[in-house]
C-alpha cells in the first residue's frame, strides 16, 4: 500500500487540478490563482494526503512537503511517516531536476531512476498550481482515470486550500494545503539526489 500510497500522491499532483467548473467565474478565479504562483521562482508547501476507499475498507493518510521550481521544472517531494513516532521522519522521495527523476524509498534503501516524462501526460508536482491550464480545461475524456475534482480555493488570498478527487475505481483522493511559502531560499543541489549521501543505496536505473 506504501508504493500505491506514493504514486497516488504523484498523480494527483500532476492532475489533481486538471478541473473546473464550466462557468466565466470559476475560470476567472483560476486564472488568479495561476497568474499569482506563476510570479514565484520557487514554492514550498506542507500538504495532508488522504487516500480514501470505502469499498475495499482502506483509508489512509500521510503528510509531506513539495519544493518546486516549476519555471525549470525542477521539484522535491518529501513523504513523512504515518505514525506519530515518525510523523517528521522522511520515508520517501520524489526528486527531479527536470530530465532525471529519483524515487527513493528509505526503508528498502533503494533509489528508483527513471527520465522525466516531459510528454504533457507524465507526473510533473512542479506544476500542480498550473496543470490545468494545458491540456485540461474543462476536460470530458472518458479515458483519463479521475472523473471529478473539487478544488477549495482562498479566494481573497488567490491560493488553492485543498482538491478532492474521484476516480472511477472507487477511490477518493484528498489533498490538503497546509501552508505556502513563497520564494524560500534552496540551493540548487536540493533537486538532485546524492547517491554518496545514502550509504549503500541500491540504485535501480530504469532508463
Amino acid at each position: 500500500m506504501k508504493k500505491l500510497l506514493i504514486f497516488s500522491i504523484l498523480t494527483i499532483l500532476s492532475a489533481g487540478y486538471a478541473s473546473a467548473q464550466k462557468d466565466a467565474d470559476a475560470k476567472a478565479i483560476l486564472s488568479k490563482v495561476s497568474a499569482k504562483y506563476k510570479m514565484y521562482d520557487v514554492v514550498k508547501t506542507d500538504f495532508v494526503f488522504t487516500l480514501d476507499n470505502q469499498q475495499a475498507g482502506v483509508k489512509e493518510t500521510q503528510s509531506g512537503t513539495l519544493t518546486a521550481k516549476s519555471k525549470l521544472n525542477k521539484f522535491k517531494v518529501s513523504l513523512y511517516g504515518a505514525d506519530a513516532a515518525s510523523k517528521n521522519v522522511v520515508q520517501q522521495e520524489i526528486i527531479s531536476d527536470g530530465k532525471t527523476q529519483w524515487t527513493y524509498l528509505k526503508k528498502d534503501n533503494e533509489v528508483q531512476v527513471n527520465n522525466v516524462d516531459n510528454s504533457g501526460d507524465g507526473l510533473n508536482p512542479a506544476k500542480i498550481f498550473t496543470i490545468y491550464e494545458h491540456g485540461y480545461k474543462y476536460p470530458e475524456d472518458d479515458k483519463k482515470g479521475f472523473f471529478k475534482v473539487r478544488l477549495e480555493i482562498d479566494k481573497a488570498k488567490s491560493q488553492i486550500y485543498s482538491a478532492l478527487i474521484f476516480d472511477k475505481n472507487g477511490n477518493r483522493y484528498t489533498y490538503t494545503v497546509k501552508n505556502l511559502v513563497p520564494n524560500p531560499a534552496v540551493a540548487d543541489n536540493m533537486f538532485t539526489f546524492d547517491v554518496k549521501a545514502h550509504k549503500g543505496v541500491e540504485v535501480v536505473d530504469l532508463r
